[in-house]
């Protein structure tokens, strides 16, 4: 049985033989992806195995690149597929399990030929069965595994395996359908790894470069800001890498990349399937009408369309080497002994801009377990920085100790935390975003306590600047103005420099202060305030606002307010004043007019209770007299009762009348 335990480990041995590519680079993004570039000999006949996890597969695929220095070509890149170990087992005509036997393994291959060399004999046959057998040795009972044969003069032969000296398939593709097995149990030993391989025809050596993107821890950066006594101070860069690869990076070339290039996950590693529709001969169907879309521009032409697409693919990747731009070590600052310094190892990272990104190179091969992490110094240089204070109201009392950091390093800043020394001393710690070169920015590190400072609003006041009608609708621009007073106490005994951040407030506009600089919602006004000494400092703002009336509804005693405001023009007070007292005289016609009416109305009941007193006193004898009364009051006010209604119809007619004229009134105001 030992000798058939050797004879698979020696086809596992064989089929797992091929050329290794160790990693050679490795480039580190802020966005979840690294660039690995492997390299090594791949022998003719040989093929090499790049080893995935599963769930990186899907980036392999889209960014693996192939490449022959000697200028050779690749025959062929193939790869495991997504499919579990059981079904892609399942596909052959046999199974080796966890504990079998060499004898089970046989028995599943009946009808196949077999060549069994026992010493100096060679016994070839037909497998007709194999199983293991309790056979007596030397008083004991043991298991021997046994194959049963059947010759070619016909007869069955029962072979002891462990007497065998070797075994053999006599069928060329049975031996090799067994080492594809042992192949696949082989790349399996990991669930959850995947392996690619890149095959080699021909008799050259190839030197092959294999180079992808795959799922990456993101590297981190760190900054220390020295402040000494010139006005200068020094800033170092330190770089955080995790490798959790699961593959050791040794005397790799490393660089970190500042930016955040697009970057997405497309399926590509699972098999997709397409939902065919059913078809028909077509003579088995009638003919359906076919619909073409209309073009909506000219087409590109070939040429003008492999234009468009020569500028869409992703930048090439920097070339390697010499670089210019890098930053040497300084001296060490000139502190005390026993205060913080400058970091003795020297920053050989150069750095270049590679497109819209910006990229750190370690000079020197760096070396990463897997599992480890390390700090890798990418800058060490001196920045112009300034001291001073940053208040905002959300700060309270005490405003902030802060630095103006410029940028003059020529390089891109990643964004990361900064620890600030002072004098030589721990002051405070700050994040900084991203900072381009030429940029710069302002980080908080502490509470300053030798300043104190209020605010206060004041009385805001409402006046109305410009007042104008157009189309029947009258607009009066209305300006608030509003200001908020700092009162800044300085207590220490040295002058200090303050920068106030006022927010930006929607519609309102500046009015006594120019800011020193303005952010996307704010307002920076830089103060000196003298050594222990108190000093306001106001900032005054107006919100303009726009009050509009249709004239056509405004009372004649509202337009007569906007008539006496100073801000009218003398065009505006006369059309105004005109509209105001055609609207007067509407008012007075209508009340004129109902006046009537209610006239009309009560003279209309008088006549009807007089109709009503006839009627009844004809009836009754010698009522004559009062009868021919009441006749005669009937017909004067059936007189004054005409008149009223000639008098209605005249104030009606006017009544249109002035509303014309109101109404080309305010059609013609315009001021």
């Amino acid at each position: 049985m030992t000798r058939c335990i050797l004879a698979l480990a020696a086809f596992l041995a064989a089929a797992a033989f091929s050329a290794d590519l160790p990693v050679r680079e490795v480039i580190l993004y802020k966005h979840g992806v690294g660039f690995f570039e492997r390299s090594g000999e791949l022998k003719p006949g040989e093929s090499a195995r790049l080893e995935f996890k599963a769930g990186d597969m899907n980036d392999v695929l889209k960014s693996l690149t192939i490449t022959d220095r000697n200028g050779g070509k690749i025959s062929g890149i193939h790869y495991d597929a997504s499919e579990s170990l059981d079904r892609r087992l399942g596909d052959f005509p046999f199974a080796l399990g966890q504990q079998s036997t060499l004898a089970a393994f046989l028995d599943q291959l009946k009808g196949a030929e077999l060549e069994v060399k026992l010493g100096p004999e060679t016994v070839s046959g037909t497998i007709a069965g194999a199983r293991v057998a309790i056979v007596p040795d030397r008083g004991q009972t043991v298991q021997r595994e046994t194959v049963t044969l059947l010759t070619g003069a016909g007869e069955l032969r029962t072979i002891d395996l462990s007497a065998a000296g070797s075994i053999k398939l006599a069928d060329s593709k049975l031996q090799a359908l067994f080492k594809d097995y042992l192949t696949v149990l082989n790349n399996s030993r990991s669930q959850d790894k995947r392996g690619v391989y890149i095959d080699s025809s021909g008799a050259k050596t190839r030197e092959l470069v294999a180079s992808y993107m795959t799922p990456a821890a993101v590297w981190k950066s760190s900054y220390r800001l020295l402040f000494g006594g010139a006005a200068e101070a020094l800033l170092e860069g330190w770089a955080i890498v995790d490798n959790t690869t699961g593959e050791d990076w040794t005397n790799v070339r490393l660089s970190v990349v500042s930016g955040r290039p697009i970057s997405f996950i497309t399926q590509l590693y699972e098999p997709k399937y397409v939902q065919r529709p059913s078809e028909e001969l077509p003579e088995d169907r009638a003919a359906a009408p076919q619909l073409f879309q209309g073009g909506v521009s000219g087409g590109l032409q070939a040429p003008a369309l492999a234009k468009a697409f020569a500028g869409s693919g992703p930048a090439p990747m920097p070339a390697r080497g010499g670089r210019g731009g890098g930053s040497g070590s300084f001296a060490e600052a000139q502190v005390a002994a026993d205060l913080v310094r400058e970091s003795s190892i020297a920053a050989t990272a150069t750095g270049e801009g590679a497109g819209e990104l910006f990229e750190y190179n370690f000079a020197s091969p760096v070396t990463v377990k897997t599992g480890e992490s390390a700090m890798l110094p990418f800058l060490q240089q001196r920045v112009s920085a300034r001291k001073l204070l940053i208040y905002t109201d959300s700060m309270g009392l005490h405003p902030m100790n802060a630095a103006e950091i410029s940028n003059s390093t020529g390089k891109t800043l990643d964004g990361g935390p900064i620890t600030v020394y002072d004098g030589g001393a721990y002051a405070g710690e700050a994040m900084v975003e991203t900072l381009k070169s030429g940029d710069k920015r302002l980080i908080s590190y502490g509470v300053d306590l030798g300043m104190r400072i209020s605010s206060a609003w004041d009385s805001s006041r409402q006046a109305v600047r410009e007042i104008h009608s157009r189309r029947g609708v009258l607009t009066a621009r209305t300006a608030i103005d509003e200001t908020k007073t700092y009162t800044i106490k300085n207590v220490d005994a040295q002058a200090k420099t303050l920068v106030i951040e006022y927010p930006e407030r929607q519609g309102y506009q500046l009015l006594n202060q120019t800011p020193s600089e303005k952010t996307s919602n704010a307002y920076r006004f830089e103060v000196k305030v003298a050594a222990s000494a108190t000093q306001t400092f106001p900032i005054q703002e107006e919100r303009v606002t726009d009050q509009t009336v249709i004239l056509s509804n405004a009372a004649p005693d509202v337009l007569a307010t906007w008539v006496q405001n100073k801000a009218l023009s003398d065009a505006g007070r006369r059309q105004l004043g005109e509209i105001a007292r055609k609207k007067a005289d509407i008012d007075s016609n209508d009340a004129q007019l109902n006046q009537v009416k209610t006239d009309e109305t009560n003279l209309e009941q008088d006549q009807e209770r007089r109709r009503q007193n006839i009627q009844s006193l004809n009836a009754v004898a010698g009522q004559q007299d009062l009868v021919q009364r009441y006749a005669r009051e009937l017909a004067a006010a059936e007189s004054k009762l005409a008149g009223l209604r000639d008098r209605e119809s005249e104030l009606r007619k006017q009544q249109t009348q002035l509303h014309a004229e109101l109404n080309s009134l305010i059609e013609n105001a315009d001021f």
